[in-house]
């Protein structure tokens, strides 16, 4: 083979490579977005339970991606409200509390149904998110929050409820985390726990934290910690 066709070959591969790279690039890029709430038709809605949770039932249609509409569809959707939750965390320490209780759905798919989880808390009629992680830190682990920053919001399984849950990070005394907290009238049982950040960053990756606010609030710190400790440090 003379050197003319091995150029050939050469660059053949390179064009072939750049042009498998930037079509890899071309699919990973997220589609622009042009279909909102108006594109979908509520034909019948329908109560399948109402108790302390609600179940209605929707026959809709919603435009295709392909032009038109879909076939009228059944969908179930759970409807538990929204929530709040805190990951309380010492910067001085830099220790994270934690909060562990009892939940029945773990039971079938968790070494425990004693969850490690964040402080959290279902949002009320005309209560602020902020204020509910405030709340419930007195009531489930007795820590007042000193700085509360919201860190992410997140639907927490769309394909089948509404609920979306709003995830903050609070600035605590550590030292003061202890004990067993709750409400005795809303059959509430709580242990405090305090760790390190690097232990619950452990239990993470073990998968002793399997709960999803927990798991992403903990992702969240992993990412922002070192701006989050310094700033708050800097303005004691």
């Amino acid at each position: 083979m003379n050197v003319h066709s091995c150029s050939r070959i050469l660059w053949s591969n390179l064009a072939k490579s750049s042009w498998q790279e930037c079509r890899m690039s071309q699919q990973a890029l997220p589609q622009t977005s042009h279909y909102s709430g108006d594109d979908v038709k509520i034909i019948d809605k329908s109560s399948g339970y109402n108790g302390f949770f609600k179940v209605n039932v929707y026959r809709l249609q919603h435009k295709l991606f392909a032009g038109g509409w879909n076939e009228p569809i059944v969908r179930e959707l759970f409807e538990r409200g929204h929530a709040a939750a805190l990951l309380p965390y010492d910067p001085v320490r830099d220790q994270i509390v934690l909060v562990e209780q009892f939940r029945i759905g773990a039971m079938e798919t968790s070494a425990t149904p004693w969850l490690l989880e964040l402080v959290a808390g279902i949002i009320d009629e005309g209560e602020t998110a902020e204020a509910v992680v405030r709340r419930e830190a007195v009531e489930e682990a007795g820590l007042a929050v000193g700085r509360c920053e919201h860190a992410i919001s997140y639907l927490v399984s769309p394909g089948g409820s509404t609920e979306r849950i709003e995830v903050y990070v609070g600035e605590v005394d550590a030292s003061k985390a202890e004990g067993i907290h709750g409400l005795a009238e809303e059959g509430e049982d709580i242990r405090v726990h305090v760790v390190s950040r690097e232990q619950a960053y452990a239990w993470l990756k073990e998968g002793r934290i399997d709960n999803a606010a927990s798991v992403i609030a903990l992702q969240w710190l992993a990412l922002n910690h070192g701006e989050l400790q310094t700033r708050w440090l800097a303005g004691r």
